[in-house]
């Protein structure tokens, strides 16, 4: 059972054309962790998406997906957290979305920490306040909105893959939460 994301642009890549890609270049992705503030504009709730693996393990991850031929940042950004958390959700990108960190993932354990089995990507990380709404969709089981603390706790940390928790510790950290 696959339960990643069916891609919405099928005439993109094929399958076997993209399969073909992942063996030969670095793919371009853009991750979100959406946030809501309180009036001050403090971080204090985190949403982590929970999903399921092939394997049937639910796993904590955020909102992610390629960036496609043409397509810029910022509407990447919106059509992964419209994908992952419905239209209602409001992020509130700034004008000039810039990324907290840049991560680079390989298909085999490497000096950065983090894998993925399908491929070499590199990442372009954000951290996207929220306002609206959520229903997660696609492949998402459920939104957990957490408070930064919990989001830390060594339960969650344990259930992300990939080394996606060191991720979300430099995004904590990078918004002023002691971690």
């Amino acid at each position: 059972m696959n339960v990643r994301t069916p891609d919405p642009y099928p005439g993109w890549l094929s399958d076997e054309d993209l399969y073909e890609a992942r063996q030969r270049l670095p793919m371009l992705y853009v991750e979100a962790i959406p946030v809501r503030l309180d009036p001050l504009g403090y971080v204090n709730e985190v949403g982590l998406l929970l999903t399921g693996d092939d394997d049937g393990r639910m796993l904590r991850t955020f909102v992610s997906g390629r960036v496609m031929y043409r397509e810029t940042i910022r509407a990447a950004l919106i059509r992964h957290i419209e994908k992952d958390l419905g239209t209602l959700v409001l992020p509130q990108l700034p004008a000039s979305p810039v990324p907290f960190t840049v991560a680079e993932y390989f298909p085999a354990p490497s000096e950065t920490g983090l894998t993925d089995d399908r491929q070499h990507a590199v990442s372009m990380c954000y951290i996207v306040p929220v306002r609206g709404e959520s229903s997660p969709r696609q492949d998402a089981l459920e939104l957990t909105w957490l408070s930064p603390a919990e989001a830390l706790s060594s339960d969650i940390q344990g259930e992300f893959a990939g080394g996606r928790e060191n991720i979300l510790r430099q995004a904590l950290a990078h918004v002023g939460v002691n971690i």
